[in-house]
């Protein structure tokens, strides 16, 4: 079956969805020890997360890029992920899907979130031909992410470490066995209507 260029791929369940982060030891240990995010955590700066593993380990480099050696999943609430998508807005203006540049610029400053439909990546971390979803929070949405969405927070980067080196020596079938079984997000219409690209 082919993919549709735009989707949202995730590890999810009846209640939750995963999704991925990467840190410095500073953050992501404290986090993932206590299940929350600490102190030192920016709450007034935009946040971003990534429902697909594979655009994180391309984001961060399988755990290896300075100030992003610590890998998290934190499984968040639906209810709180599709609050973010239903506040949310395209990240760069759209001609034909908003009315004009102006109008988009009034939803950016004014929406707690955004949305980046970035190419998707294989395990050598190579663009795939369709585009996953990156959601960044701000204002409202991240003290919601902080406070009230996260469900649980877990170090994934010896995960991230372990495909990385099956990857590196060629044994591919074993990587993908290891990879998070993520499948399409059923978002209706309404929640993703105003977010394609």
């Amino acid at each position: 079956m082919e993919e549709p260029h735009h989707r949202i791929r995730a590890l999810h369940t009846a209640s939750t969805v995963t999704v991925y982060q990467a840190y410095s030891p500073e953050i992501g240990i404290p986090a993932m020890r206590e299940g929350r995010f600490p102190a030192a955590w920016k709450r007034d700066r935009m946040t971003w997360i990534k429902p697909s593993f594979t655009w994180m380990m391309y984001r961060c480099g399988w755990g290896t890029k300075p100030g992003q050696e610590t890998v998290l999943a934190v499984e968040i609430t639906r209810d709180g992920f599709e609050w973010a998508l239903r506040n949310a807005c395209l990240s760069s203006y759209v001609r034909g899907l908003h009315p004009d540049r102006s109008t988009w610029q009034r939803e950016v400053k004014r929406a707690p979130a955004r949305v980046q439909w970035d190419p998707e990546r294989d395990l050598h971390l190579q663009p795939l031909p369709y585009r996953s979803l990156q959601l960044g929070l701000s204002g409202e949405a991240v003290r919601r992410y902080a406070d009230e969405w996260t469900v649980s927070i877990s170090d994934v980067t010896p995960l991230a470490h372990e495909i990385h080196a099956l990857v590196s020596s060629g044994d591919l079938d074993s990587a993908i066995r290891l990879l998070p079984k993520e499948r399409p997000y059923r978002a209706e219409g309404e929640l993703l209507a105003h977010l394609r690209a």
